[in-house]
């Protein structure tokens, strides 16, 4: 027993030391190359050794790829022996991949040379980074800020130059640099938050952000705060149309929109992975993220569509309470919701229907929806209940959810659980737009009928969504090997 027991131990020390080598390199090629290594979607750096560790165990059993830390390890010091562009590559899909075709090359490096052919000669892909202003510091704002600071990389995408909240007192600022530090659903910013009172700004990972003061955003001058050209992130929920929001580019220094709600009227509505890729910065200057549902139902929706065909549905979303609603019961000017969020479960309105039709003019029709508000602070479950034209199994649509999550245009959009004991908060902090719980998944006894479970976390998962469309717009999005 004692032998088996130091045999164990002496291997886990083994692959923490390959862990160690592997995130070692990772690291440099994303400070030093704007190259990120992910397993999976899974980051590598800044993350606990055993946690990559146990992504690779995890990942093996859903995936179908035998994943090693080792085999990780060869395939990132070939990739880094390379001059390759910036670019952010999956090395699951690699493992995979040299699993299969492996023995067709004399080494791992010409495997990722033929691999990664398109990715070699660093100008592939140049970066011009863009300045962005976060206007409004709430819970969608101070999200914006850490996967910011997350993604920053060596500052060859995405800079956050400045936030923009009301009047502020002479210890607001200490109070906001301590709500970006500490969050009581996402726990504490793994990094380093310093008020700088002196000079107006905020300190996050050795970027000064300057606190910026307005009570409207054609008021500010963000050239005289060294900001240009910026993105502007309104994630303040105020303005909706385009009237209001073309108040942002009256600003000096402002150049782009993006509002992180649903639009009204004719500003795009996009769900980042779905229909991104019809806009750009060609095609106007104020676009919509949607909202953190339609980041949700929509890339189910796109799946099933494709492959199945959707008569009709109903989707019900059980909704983590929000700041809209009250902690104890008083005056709300929408019904229902003037009750103590923490304490009732409250039936609501939900525009997610409408915003499906909105990408998928086809749909129109075809969808119903409701939502009820739950005392839960975050994390929400999106149940899609659709009649489909193909029959099928929940064998069957459990795998198109899969696929869609290992390979595909969709992969940083669909997560994908194999879980008997999946609940709301092990969703806390997942980056996509919604994880499928495949242990859920109904079909009826005609093969007509699919319900599918689909948690996000309305505040992070969906944040992520509004990044990777501002990263689009802007230009700055890395080659991609998935």
């Amino acid at each position: 027993m004692s032998e088996r027991y130091d045999k164990e131990l002496s291997q886990w020390v083994d692959n923490e030391k390959t862990t160690l080598a592997l995130q070692h390199i990772a690291s440099k090629l994303l400070l030093e190359r704007d190259i990120e290594l992910v397993l999976f979607r899974r980051k590598f750096y800044d993350k606990k050794l055993s946690e990559i560790i146990h992504d690779h165990n995890y990942l093996s059993q859903f995936s179908g790829v035998k994943l090693s830390t080792a085999l990780s390890k060869d395939l990132a010091e070939a990739i880094s022996s390379l001059p390759i562009a910036p670019s952010r590559i999956d090395l699951g899909r690699l493992s995979g991949e040299y699993n299969t075709e492996g023995s067709n090359y004399a080494s791992v490096l010409d495997f990722i040379k033929a691999k990664l052919d398109d990715f070699i000669g660093v100008d592939k892909k140049k970066l011009v980074p863009r300045d962005v202003v976060l206007y409004g510091f709430g819970r969608i704002g101070r999200l914006a800020a850490r996967i910011l600071m997350d993604h920053a990389g060596s500052g060859h995408q995405l800079r956050l130059k400045g936030i923009v909240t009301r009047e502020r007192t002479t210890d607001d600022l200490a109070k906001r640099a301590s709500l970006l530090r500490k969050d009581s659903v996402h726990g504490n910013f793994g990094g380093v938050v310093i008020p700088d009172v002196e000079n107006g700004a905020i300190n996050i990972n050795g970027h000064s952000v300057k606190m910026i003061s307005a009570n409207s955003p054609a008021e500010v001058d963000y050239t005289a705060f060294g900001i240009d050209k910026a993105i502007i992130i309104d994630n303040t929920g105020v303005w909706r149309d385009e009237k209001g929001l073309s108040e942002h580019l009256k600003a000096k220094g402002a150049d782009m929109v993006i509002l992180t709600a649903p639009a009204k009227g004719d500003i795009p509505n996009i769900v980042y992975g779905v229909n991104h890729e019809n806009y750009s910065s060609k095609s106007g200057k104020i676009f919509s993220a949607a909202s953190c549902t339609t980041n949700a139902i929509v890339p189910v929706i796109d799946i099933i569509e494709n492959s199945l065909g959707i008569d009709q549905g109903h989707i019900e979303t059980v909704h983590a309470y929000t700041n809209d609603q009250n902690l104890l019961d008083n005056f709300h000017k929408k019904s229902r919701r003037g009750r103590a969020a923490p304490i009732n479960m409250v039936i609501t309105e939900t525009g997610a229907g409408k915003a499906v039709t909105k990408i998928f003019p086809g749909m129109k029709g075809k969808l119903t929806s409701n939502a009820v508000r739950v005392p839960v602070p975050n994390v929400s479950l999106a149940i899609l209940s659709l009649q489909v034209k193909k029959q099928t199994t929940v064998a069957e649509v459990n795998e198109l959810m899969r696929n869609a999550s290992l390979i595909g245009k969709l992969v940083e959009q669909v997560d994908f659980s194999i879980s008997d004991e999946l609940v709301s908060s092990d969703v806390v902090g997942n980056s996509h737009g919604c994880e499928i719980d495949s242990k859920a998944t109904i079909v009826s006894e005609d093969g007509k009928r699919v319900v599918i479970y689909a948690w996000y976390d309305n505040e992070y998962g969906y944040t992520a969504q509004v990044i990777r469309l501002a990263k689009h717009l802007a230009e700055v999005r890395r080659l991609t090997y998935y």
